[in-house]
């Protein structure tokens, strides 16, 4: 069994926090084992993205579950600087992605939902990373790894255009 971690830039955050429109309120991040709407082991103060993530995904003519994936979520401290999110997947077990605690409770829903779009690219769609820019300087892809000298331009005004590329180029 093949186990990959993903880790996801903090500070291509910190720069799109200033073009990020509005802060979500605090609320608690209590786990609810089972419920008709919620999805399990996953905070209830991420289900509204887990849920637009199924949405835009089938928008776009995909029919995505993460129910039945059965992906996991906690939003804890990580201890790598730097590091606002990651994933943990493999061939056998469904994913699990942990959200540093500090960068959700200072990100805009804008900047949440990028990041996690970001890890359930890896967790859901089994997408790897994406590197490039393009002539401007602005990456190409949500799913890049940070590493790269790229702007992220993840705006409400090109959200479409790098979420037609996430579930495009996806593993389906």
């Amino acid at each position: 069994m093949r186990k990959s971690i993903c880790f996801f830039s903090f500070f291509a955050f910190t720069v799109l926090s200033f073009y990020a429109c509005q802060k979500d309120s605090p609320i608690a991040d209590n786990l609810i084992e089972t419920d008709e709407t919620g999805y399990a082991n996953v905070p209830s103060n991420m289900w509204s993205l887990f849920q637009r993530f199924e949405e835009e995904a089938l928008e776009r003519g995909y029919q995505i579950d993460l129910k039945t994936q059965e992906i996991s979520a906690e939003i804890s401290e990580i201890s790598e600087e730097g590091v606002a999110g990651s994933c943990t997947y493999g061939s056998h077990d469904p994913g699990h992605i942990v959200i540093d605690q500090t960068f959700w409770n200072q990100a805009s829903d804008l900047l949440k939902e990028m990041v996690i779009f970001h890890e359930l690219g890896h967790c859901s769609l089994f997408r790897g990373h994406t590197e490039g820019s393009h002539p401007n300087g602005t990456c190409l892809s949500i799913m890049r790894s940070g590493l790269e000298d790229c702007n992220d331009n993840y705006r409400v005004s090109t959200r479409e255009t790098y979420l037609d590329e996430l579930f495009e180029n996806a593993d389906l």
